[in-house]
């Protein structure tokens, strides 16, 4: 097998011993390239990488560097995990969201526009160095707001880059499981962290019926406990998990108001420990950066009110950007939940909108399947935050903060100029990323 070169963009970040885990499994990939901005927490990482890779034979090497254009010369896969302004930035994200008495969320509402606003002038940067040093490679961009930011990289890249997020793909596994038929082909349709499952597929039949029909068969898995049997009947499909966000927003604005940090302050705290441990620790870096890792887990969405999640099945993120690498890399045909370009799938949306569908990926490529489309229930929600991430595109190839406060107004959990434009003054005053909107 030729040898494969893996360059994660956002190297240093706390999540990528998950994806190096996911590699020693395999031969596919023979470097593994980390490239941050922060040399310090880069370093930490590599140390963490390379204690995770002891009991292996043959890991993947390991190269650390600061200098994106030597990171990506030679890539044949990027990984796009970066977080512009760390998770100080999410912190600022969701205090002055809740200040403004709206919700504080990373990707959902006005700390996602902020978050994208920052992000996607630095993400099409990227996307523009790429095209040149390494026009070639295939990127998976886990960046969030990862429909957006996906969007905003294929202008210079094309089909080349894909998203991903492993909320629909552990949606479908639950479900599956929950009606017996496990790795059942399903039926997936939205935007990142806006889509329903509306069909199960064993053979010619359609098995959620036969789900909807029983709200203890509903209620045996995490998004049917979290919505409830009668609103999953009600909506003759299975939300994914951040619908909630939408469904139940005044429950986790006063969620979020009454706990004593946000889930991003959590982040902070716990990591600012845990690096620094690490950086000064002689013990088995590895094994200290998973017991964090194991907390983390733990208490996924659990201090935004959803509750703690109770089903360690595996099957994160890097289980889906692994097996998108190994079918584009072998030609060994496969269907995965992605973020794509739309091509028609789905036809309440435009040819370039990024949707989240299923896909056939192959040496070929990847293309959307066809799709039954979205619940009609669904219909005008996905279409007004795709238009709320339009404007976001706009906003930051004109530096328009006019049209950045359209944005904001233009979201459903905001809905109001007169808040949209407080959230900015907001966001402005504490991210110097955002003094290019004037």
């Amino acid at each position: 097998m030729p040898t494969k070169r893996l360059v994660i963009l956002g190297g240093g970040g706390f999540r990528v011993p998950l994806v190096y885990g996911a590699l020693l499994n395999s031969s596919l990939i023979d470097t593994v390239v980390l490239h941050d901005v922060d040399a310090a927490r880069l370093s930490v990482i590599g140390r963490v990488l390379r204690a995770q890779a002891s009991p292996v034979l043959s890991p993947p090497k390991i190269e650390l560097t600061t200098d994106l254009t030597e990171a990506l010369t030679g890539a044949d896969f990027v990984f796009s995990a970066i977080r512009v302004h760390g998770l100080e930035g999410r912190v600022i994200d969701e205090r002055v969201a809740l200040d403004a008495g709206v919700l504080g969320q990373e990707t959902v509402g006005a700390g996602g526009i902020a978050y994208g606003l920052r992000t996607v002038p630095v993400a099409q940067a990227i996307a523009r160095r790429i095209s040149l040093v390494a026009p070639d490679a295939w990127v998976i961009n886990f960046t969030n707001p990862a429909g957006l930011v996906t969007e905003a990289m294929a202008a210079f890249l094309g089909d080349r880059v894909i998203g991903i997020c492993d909320s629909p793909s552990a949606l479908a596994r639950r479900v599956s499981r929950a009606l017996g038929v496990p790795g059942a082909r399903v039926s997936y349709a939205g935007l990142n962290h806006l889509g329903w499952l509306t069909a199960v597929h064993d053979g010619e039949r359609d098995l959620l019926p036969s789900l909807l029909a029983s709200p203890s068969l509903i209620e045996s898995f995490e998004e049917g406990r979290l919505f409830g049997a009668s609103l999953v009947q009600s909506l003759g499909a299975v939300p994914n998990e951040y619908l909630h966000y939408y469904y139940d927003n005044d429950a986790m604005v006063r969620a979020a108001l009454e706990a004593p940090e946000t889930r991003g302050e959590f982040l902070l705290r716990q990591q600012r420990q845990c690096y620094a441990d690490l950086a000064s620790a002689d013990g088995d870096a590895f094994q200290a950066w998973d017991a964090v890792r194991r907390q983390r887990d733990a208490t996924y969405m659990a201090m935004e009110g959803l509750g703690e999640r109770d089903d360690a099945e595996g099957g994160g993120y890097e289980d889906v950007a692994l097996a998108l690498m190994t079918a584009l890399a072998l030609d060994t045909p496969q269907e995965l939940i992605l973020n794509v370009r739309n091509r028609g799938t789905l036809s309440s949306l435009d040819l370039e909108a990024v949707v989240e569908v299923p896909c056939s990926v192959s040496g070929s490529g990847v293309v959307p399947l066809p799709s039954s489309g979205l619940p009609s229930h669904g219909v005008s929600l996905v279409r007004q935050i795709k238009g709320t991430d339009r404007a976001i595109l706009e906003a930051a190839s004109s530096g328009s903060r006019a049209l950045a406060v359209r944005a904001m107004a233009a979201h459903p959990l905001i809905d109001s100029v007169a808040v949209a434009r407080r959230l900015m003054d907001g966001y402005q005053s504490q991210l110097p990323e955002l003094s290019y909107l004037s």
